[in-house]
C-alpha cells in the first residue's frame, strides 16, 4: 500500500517533466516563414464563350436567267469587281432582231400619230381614230421596252463591289435557267452569328464587344462588336442566335470559318489576391492576413478567376497583407516570419553554431 503514493508521485514528475521539455521545445522552435503581399484591385470581367461562323457581309450567287450560252465573261478567279461591272454576257442575236424589230414599229407608229394630230388640228379625221392612234404608239413603245429589258437581263451585272468566287465555267458554255454564274462576297467587315443559351440573354446587349479567335491564326485575337439579336429562340437548343459585325480591312477571316467567341460582360475594378491564397472549406473560403507578426483567417467572398488571380468581392480591405506562400502551415493566431532578407539571415544560436563549427 505504502508503495502506491510513491508511484503517483513518479507518474506526476514524469508528466510535469514531459510537459517542460513540450514547451521548452515549442519555445525553441521557430515560427514558420511565410510569403505575402498587399491586396491589390485589378480589372475583372466576366466572359460568355460560344463557337460561331463567320458570313460575309454581303454574299450572292449570281445566276443564268435564262438557258443561253454565255458569249463573254468579265472576271478572273478570285478577282475584284466593282458595282455594276459586267461578269458574264449572254446570246442576244434574237433578243436584238426583236428590239430591232419593234422600235421599227414604235416609230412608224409614233409618225402616223403626228400627222393625225396635224388633220385633227385642221378637222380632217376624228377623236376617236387620233385616240386609236395613241394607244398604238404607246404599245409600240412598250413592246420595244420590254425587248430591251430582255436582252438587259443577258448581261449579268455585280450587284455591289466584292470578291468573286474560282471560275467554274467558260465562254462558249450553255448555263441553264437558275445555273450559277459566279458568287460574290463583300469581305470589308465579317458577320459572325453564334449561339447564346437564353439563360445569359440578360448579360448581353447590342453594343457589347467580343473577341473572336480562329484555328487560322491562333495569335490574333479579332474584336468587334454585338449588332444584332435574334428575337425569336430556338425551341430544341433554348439559345438565340447573336449577330456580330468585325473589320476585316485585311479579309484575313473568310466566310464559313469557324471562330470560338469571348464576350466581355460587367466590366469591374475589385480586390484581388493569388489564387493561392485562398483556402476553401465546403462552400465557405477564407484567406490568412498577417497582422502585428500574427496570422489571423478570415472569411471571404470571392468572383471570377483572370490571369492567375481571384476576386475578392467582401471580407478584405485594400492594402491588408494576405500570406501568398504557406497558407497550408497557418492556423488562426499563429505567429509567423515574413519572408525577407531580414528573415534570411541565421538566429543566434545558429550563428555561435557555425562560428563554432569553423574554429574547430
Amino acid at each position: 500500500m505504502r508503495s502506491v503514493p510513491k508511484l503517483m508521485v513518479s507518474v506526476v514528475l514524469l508528466a510535469l517533466a514531459t510537459c517542460s521539455a513540450g514547451e521548452s521545445k515549442e519555445k525553441g522552435r521557430s515560427p514558420p516563414l511565410v510569403k505575402a503581399e498587399a491586396a491589390s484591385t485589378m480589372r475583372f470581367v466576366e466572359r460568355i464563350e460560344a463557337v460561331g461562323t463567320a458570313r460575309a457581309n454581303e454574299q450572292v450567287t449570281l445566276s443564268a436567267p435564262v438557258t443561253e450560252r454565255i458569249i463573254r465573261l468579265g472576271f478572273d478567279d478570285g478577282a475584284f469587281v466593282e458595282r455594276g461591272q459586267v461578269v458574264a454576257v449572254l446570246a442576244q442575236g434574237q433578243e436584238a432582231a426583236q428590239l430591232s424589230e419593234v422600235q421599227a414599229r414604235s416609230r412608224e407608229a409614233q409618225r402616223q400619230l403626228e400627222r393625225l394630230q396635224a388633220l385633227k388640228a385642221r378637222g380632217f379625221t376624228t377623236q376617236a381614230a387620233l385616240d386609236a392612234q395613241v394607244a398604238q404608239a404607246a404599245s409600240a413603245r412598250a413592246q420595244a421596252a420590254q425587248a430591251q429589258a430582255t436582252i438587259g437581263d443577258r448581261v449579268v451585272r455585280a450587284p455591289f463591289s466584292g470578291w468573286v468566287s474560282l471560275r467554274n465555267i467558260s465562254p462558249g458554255a450553255v448555263v441553264n435557267a437558275g445555273g450559277e454564274i459566279a458568287t460574290v462576297s463583300d469581305l470589308s467587315s465579317i458577320k459572325l452569328d453564334f449561339p447564346v443559351p437564353e439563360t445569359m440573354l440578360s448579360a448581353i446587349r447590342p453594343g457589347l464587344t467580343i473577341e473572336a479567335r480562329s484555328a487560322a491564326y491562333p495569335d490574333q485575337p479579332f474584336r468587334g462588336q454585338i449588332a444584332t439579336i435574334d428575337p425569336v429562340i430556338d425551341p430544341n437548343t433554348r439559345a438565340v442566335t447573336v449577330r456580330a459585325r468585325l473589320p476585316n480591312p485585311d479579309r484575313r477571316l473568310k466566310p464559313g470559318m469557324l471562330l470560338t467567341v469571348g464576350i466581355e460582360t460587367v466590366p469591374r475594378l475589385s480586390l484581388s489576391v493569388p489564387e493561392l491564397a485562398v483556402v476553401g472549406e465546403g462552400d465557405s473560403r477564407f484567406v490568412y492576413i498577417v497582422d502585428k507578426g500574427q496570422a489571423k483567417r478570415l472569411q471571404v467572398r470571392t468572383g471570377v478567376r483572370s490571369a492567375g488571380r481571384i476576386e475578392v468581392i467582401e471580407g478584405l480591405r485594400p492594402g491588408q497583407q494576405v500570406v501568398t506562400e504557406g497558407v497550408v502551415k497557418l492556423s488562426d493566431g499563429m505567429k509567423v516570419r515574413l519572408a525577407g532578407p531580414e528573415n534570411a539571415q541565421p538566429q543566434k544560436g545558429q550563428a555561435k553554431a557555425a562560428a563554432s563549427g569553423k574554429g574547430s
